[in-house]
């Protein structure tokens, strides 16, 4: 891990991570007990409320040793949010699996998730991110700066768009 990757995986911590009980902001996952907040956080998004598939929603890219970054965002230690991120090629990044909790949504959680992994990603190296948005939520992603291309298309049973950001030049 580079230095400039540590310091920014410390930016983003918002919250004091002394205790886990008031914590509060988006994180990278550092601990099994994080990575299982994130994953209750998705099962009961996408899973539960969106009815995708568990054989759909668990991938490679969750397995412990894969090469994929996992955040988590928490309120006063309550699981408000998810995403995963991991490396496409040497300049584009991908951004997976974001999720807020239902009760929990048009309260900027959505928005502190993604500058975390916008901030990692960066930091990392990426000077572009891609990622498939649900098109319910394309104008979220719209106001953060991406822009949708291509053709609607439906992935585990919901409408997508592509999407990409520029980030600012790491060169």
């Amino acid at each position: 891990m580079t230095a400039e990757r540590d310091a920014a995986d410390r930016a983003d911590d918002e919250g004091d991570r002394q205790d886990s009980e008031t914590r509060t902001g988006a994180f990278v996952v550092s601990d099994d007990a994080e990575r299982r907040d994130a994953f209750d956080l998705r099962r009961a998004v996408f899973v539960e409320e969106q009815g995708v598939d568990e054989e759909i929603e668990w991938d490679e890219h969750d397995e412990p040793d894969a090469d994929a970054t996992h955040f988590v965002a928490y309120d006063d230690g309550d699981v408000v949010g998810a995403a995963r991120f991991r490396g496409v090629d040497g300049e584009v990044g991908k951004v997976e699996r974001v999720a807020v909790a239902a009760d929990r949504r048009g309260e900027d959680w959505g928005r502190r998730v993604m500058d975390a992994v916008e901030s990692h990603a960066h930091a990392d190296g990426f000077d572009r991110l891609a990622l498939h948005a649900q098109t319910q939520v394309r104008g979220f992603y719209e106001r953060l700066g991406y822009d949708a291309f291509g053709e609607e298309f439906e992935e585990a049973g919901i409408p997508h768009i592509e999407m990409e950001k520029e980030l600012a030049s790491n060169r």
